[in-house]
């Protein structure tokens, strides 16, 4: 499976927060930190500095993690589960995951199509 698939289904290797990671230039850094901060306060009503925005490999990675992605109740169900995505777990679609895709429908699609491929046979 694709380790820059979330196991809530969000992608890590298009998520700002990544890429703010990976950005070696100092200057680009601190913009991206900038809008990823401004986008948390205004978009998901979570006060937030660009100091505050700390690195993030991902949360199947298991080191270094934004505090969202901390926070987040769904990745360490998914990780006591021992799953490689909420896609696979037998309670799918949970409570949990319904109310985060109600805020990333795309986060479904892309669950529903890795349940999907993983149904098929292989030829």
């Amino acid at each position: 499976m694709d380790k820059g698939l979330a196991y809530c289904g969000l992608p890590c290797d298009t998520c700002p927060i990544h890429l703010a990671t990976l950005e070696q230039n100092e200057s680009t850094r601190r913009r991206l930190r900038a809008e990823i901060a401004r986008v948390c306060t205004e978009e998901y009503a979570l006060p937030m500095d660009p100091l505050d925005v700390s690195d993030c490999d991902g949360c199947r990675v298991n080191a270094r993690l934004f505090s969202g992605c901390r926070e987040c109740p769904i990745r360490p169900c998914a990780a006591a589960r021992h799953l490689e995505s909420c896609a696979f777990c037998h309670d799918y679609p949970c409570l949990m995951l319904q109310q985060h895709f109600a805020r990333e429908p795309q986060a479904r699609t892309r669950l529903e199509q890795l349940r999907h491929a993983h149904a098929q046979p292989s030829a």
